[in-house]
């Protein structure tokens, strides 16, 4: 059964309960009560028509026993056999209970001076009569479980309300709202100690915030200024012609880390950033796919590495661009750099991208973990942050990711771009 997730609604369950049991106690009681009075004042009937009966055959020998719609009596002397019905005759002294065809009677048999008298009271008008009692009790019952139910939704909604406004209040409160309490608008001790929890812990979220948003910024500004003096002292010294062909491929080394990291520390600022748009403008996946394969080719260097590229121009995202590249980029940067012979193959689709490699592969036993931050196979080079990255693009923008891989059995990723 599934479990009631509102407050209120369980706390209406709880009255109906309530009521419910309450209810058939009450009804099993009077019903009960009602039962045993009616058998105690026909008991009682009974042995005042035998008591009298009994009185008026010892004046009068000859007088016959009761016989009446209600009532119907026997006697049987202690030398007789005959004269009472076999249904009665094995009954001992005391009060019974009887059905004989379609009727039921409560019977008395009393042994006195060598005779024993029977004494039948029909009491199948009564049982009818608690039949339909027990039918309006249960009427009762459902009644007060509804009338339970319907006080419970009303008195639940009274004594939740000031918690849904409380509620009401944190799910609508914006950042610019932060400054006001959310304790001065509740006066009830429960709901004012809860709202004090909430502001203090806003407090220390805003805090925190303000914390890593001025980091954020400051470390943005001081790493782009470092990156953009690095990327222009690169520029000057490749274009100087005094340079030797090894000397100009550290600098192209040091010229590829350096976009490397821009890119990846603008990725890793616009997925930190709630306030990043979901989606952008149109990006076409297939442009972003040839860019980053001639990007990235300069890893193969001369690894006996043939590099097959289908791409389709028609699948659109709406997603950055920027994000997009850094996807694509560390699906073909870790294919270039772990297949040291054979294929990579990179097909994308109407509705997804494939990037396949015959490289070293990943174990059987590490593959769960490869889209977690930082981690790392025994022969990975890598900070461990590319495949935990791609993974929280496509979170991001509800695409699927999956890979496949064994040890020494190349890799394949598949990005499902459809939702």
């Amino acid at each position: 059964m599934a479990r009631l997730h509102s407050l209120r609604a369980r706390i209406a369950l709880y009255f109906a309960v309530f009521g419910a049991l309450l209810s058939l106690v009450m009804a099993v009681m009077v019903y009960q009560s009602a039962h045993d009075l009616s058998v105690r004042l026909i008991d009682e009937t009974l042995t005042a028509e035998l008591d009298d009966y009994i009185a008026r055959r010892e004046r009068n020998p000859l007088s016959l026993p009761p016989a009446t719609v209600t009532l119907q009596g026997f006697v049987r002397e202690a030398s007789e056999t005959d004269g009472v019905p076999d249904y009665l005759v094995k009954l001992p002294p005391g009060r019974h209970q009887l059905r004989v065809g379609t009727l039921s009677y409560r019977a008395a048999v009393l042994d006195r001076d060598n005779a024993r008298y029977y004494l039948l009271y029909d009491i199948s008008l009564k049982l009818k009569r608690e039949r339909r009692f027990a039918q309006q009790l249960s009427i009762v019952a459902v009644a007060m479980t509804l009338l339970s139910a319907l006080l419970g939704i009303v008195l639940s909604g009274v004594a939740t309300a000031p918690v849904r406004d409380l509620a009401a209040r944190v799910r609508h409160r914006r950042p610019e709202d932060w400054g006001q309490p959310l304790v001065e608008h509740f006066h009830d001790r429960e709901i004012e100690e809860l709202a004090g929890v909430f502001d203090r812990q806003l407090s220390r979220m805003r805090a925190f915030m303000e914390r890593e948003r001025a980091f954020g910024a400051d470390m943005s500004h001081e790493l782009r200024t470092a990156l953009a003096v690095i990327l222009s002292a690169t520029e000057v010294l490749l274009d100087d012609a005094t340079l030797n062909e090894k000397q100009k491929a550290r600098v192209q080394r040091i010229d590829r880390a350096a976009h490397d990291m821009a890119e990846l520390g603008t990725a890793l600022l616009l997925m930190a950033r709630e306030d990043h748009a979901q989606t952008g403008g149109g990006c076409q996946v297939a442009a972003v796919v040839a860019e980053a394969v001639e990007k990235q080719r300069h890893i193969l260097a001369s690894k006996p590495v043939a590099v097959d590229v289908q791409t389709d121009p028609a699948l659109v995202v709406a997603a950055d661009c920027g994000l997009v590249d850094i996807l694509v980029s560390n699906l073909v940067r870790n294919a270039f750099s772990y297949t040291d012979a054979g294929s990579v193959t990179v097909h994308q689709d109407s509705r997804s991208l494939v990037i396949a490699d015959t490289g070293r592969g990943i174990p059987a036993d590490a593959i769960d973990q490869a889209f977690l931050r930082h981690f790392r196979d025994i022969s990975s080079s890598g900070a461990g942050i590319g495949l935990s990255l791609v993974k929280r693009i496509c979170d991001r923008y509800g695409w699927q990711v999956r890979l496949e891989s064994g040890e020494r059995q190349g890799t394949t990723v598949t990005v499902v771009f459809a939702r």
